[in-house]
């Protein structure tokens, strides 16, 4: 027979794994994005932040200025804010815009205009998820979250309760208009991540801090 303080403990690891398998919004190749038609299912390693995307041949070394237009947030019927308020969209698109131009400043020259060997990056902000509050943070501390996530952690997967950004990402070459790269990703912090668990928003931004490193990579 179990003992009884085991009894919770298994009843608790079994709702996270049940409720943490079904949440969290799963990316689609939104339908108000203009490149959408373009992209297709990824089939790589990192298909799991990437699930859809498209890559032209494109010699990266020759682009020396970005121009980043303006973070627009989807309002196509297709996306994935849930019930997240205005005001909290807007604030992560505006940290958005302000984290991806600061990124992408360390690798290239920040443009204001198109032009010759400059790239024109269009973000749109399509859907995030809070941190849900109170039981995100406790399950950094209780033993079943725990153990979950940190099997999470070295999936590269979701931290249970855990907030998240979506985001779709387009590439152009701004002198001709053509499409060089787009991909819908998302992006949450490591599931053993304490500090991004605090503040509804935080685990969204610090996704956004992922993202805007990962598209700098991707761009050398």
């Amino acid at each position: 027979m179990l003992k009884k303080n085991v009894v919770p403990l298994l009843l608790t690891a079994a709702t996270v794994l049940a409720l943490s398998a079904c949440a969290g919004v799963q990316p689609v190749p939104y339908t108000g994005i203009s490149s959408s038609s373009h992209m297709q299912q990824n089939r790589d390693d990192d298909a799991g932040k990437v699930p859809y995307k498209y890559s032209a041949l494109a010699a990266w070394s020759r682009y020396t200025r970005v121009l980043v237009d303006p973070v627009v947030v989807y309002q196509g019927s297709d996306n994935q804010f849930g019930d997240m308020k205005a005001e909290d969209r807007t604030e992560l698109a505006d940290y958005m815009g302000k984290t991806f131009a600061e990124k992408l400043g360390t690798r290239f020259q920040i443009a204001q205009q198109s032009g010759p060997n400059t790239l024109r990056i269009k973000l749109t902000l399509t859907g995030a998820e809070k941190t849900k509050p109170l039981v995100g943070q406790f399950m950094h501390f209780d033993l079943a979250g725990n153990l979950y996530n940190g099997v999470q952690s070295v999936r590269g997967g979701q931290g249970a309760f855990s907030g998240s950004v979506s985001y779709a990402v387009e590439i152009y070459d701004s002198s001709n208009g053509q499409l060089l790269k787009a991909y819908v990703s998302k992006q949450y912090p490591n599931a053993m991540n304490l500090v991004a668990a605090f503040g509804s928003l935080g685990a969204a931004k610090t996704g956004i801090d992922k993202g805007a490193d990962a598209l700098v990579a991707e761009l050398h």
